[in-house]
């Protein structure tokens, strides 16, 4: 398989992510080993492709934005959400079957924060406070009560900002965002059946919001690194108490569709071979993560 192609297959996973409420595409850029490499592709939208693109220089502007790079794992996200709403319906499985889809992600999430503690933010004695605020951050998030709200373009706009910060931010699922915002289904609708009135001012305001995010959160990994990374593996562990499989879980029915509007954790239940199939999938998932980090360290870096 060549890089292009595993980035695809990485985007095709981020974008999967994504269509789960509770799961982050960027904790999914976070496992996969290509989190820092996409905020500074994001951020190299600046003034100076402008001036590369103003003097023709079109090859060093593609370089400047490693536009290989995002075009393909653009694909492979935009793949993702089209097979997870039209071909096989991923919001309609995790109603009829929740346990099994949460236990891969708690698997993932889980595998990535002991793997990201052991290969270099090991916290020392006075650094354990960043990675509490980043857990009391992420639990003010995913604990939040659903609020009704407007279906104006102003507010589908500050939806889609706030949406693609939740989705770059590790730990933070911008479905749940949506589902918070109430617009969960109208974007997901929108975008199974084209719906540009919805489309065009949730994307204006995911571009919007990508460009000012990505760039504050790059410069905080590039001058306060640990305790960045610190603070975003706190976030992955609150995240863990919206992903954990077996929860309360609260529906409503949303223009003909049952969504999910509130979960809080509970013990396991079930019967003995439901509970160990959801046991054997966090396993699974648990185990995905350290044998990819695994391999990365073999080929030494991303490629």
């Amino acid at each position: 398989m060549t890089a292009w192609l595993r980035t695809a297959a990485k985007g095709f996973c981020m974008g999967a992510a994504d269509v789960v409420p509770g799961v982050s595409g960027g904790t999914m850029a976070f496992i996969l080993g290509i989190y820092a490499r996409l905020l500074h592709a994001i951020r190299a939208f600046d003034l100076s492709l402008l001036a590369l693109l103003a003097r023709g220089r079109f090859l060093d502007a593609a370089r400047h934005v490693d536009l290989a790079f995002l075009v393909a794992l653009g694909l492979g996200i935009g793949s993702a959400l089209a097979f997870f709403t039209r071909v096989v319906p991923l919001p309609a499985l995790i109603v009829t079957s929740p346990e099994p889809v949460y236990a891969v992600f708690f698997g993932l999430v889980l595998g990535s924060v002991v793997v990201l503690l052991r290969t270099g933010a090991h916290p020392g004695a006075t650094q354990w406070g960043w990675l509490a605020l980043g857990a009391a951050l992420g639990l003010a998030v995913v604990t939040l009560v659903p609020a009704d709200t407007p279906d104006a373009p102003w507010f589908l706009f500050l939806s889609g900002a706030l949406a693609i910060t939740a989705m770059i931010l590790p730990g933070i699922s911008g479905s749940f965002v949506l589902l918070l915002l109430r617009k969960y289904a109208t974007v997901f609708d929108a975008i199974g059946h084209l719906q540009l009135s919805v489309l065009v001012p949730f994307a204006l305001g995911a571009v919007v919001g990508l460009m000012l995010f990505s760039r504050a959160l790059s410069w905080l990994l590039d001058r306060f690194h640990r305790q960045t990374v610190l603070t975003i593996i706190g976030v992955l562990v609150a995240s863990l108490w919206v992903i954990w499989p077996f929860q309360d879980r609260a529906y409503e029915t949303v223009r003909g569709k049952v969504r999910l509007v509130h979960s809080s954790p509970v013990a396991p239940s079930g019967s003995a071979s439901e509970i160990a199939l959801v046991v054997t999938l966090a396993i699974a998932g648990f185990a995905l993560v350290l044998v990819v980090e695994w391999l990365a360290r073999r080929r030494g870096g991303d490629a």
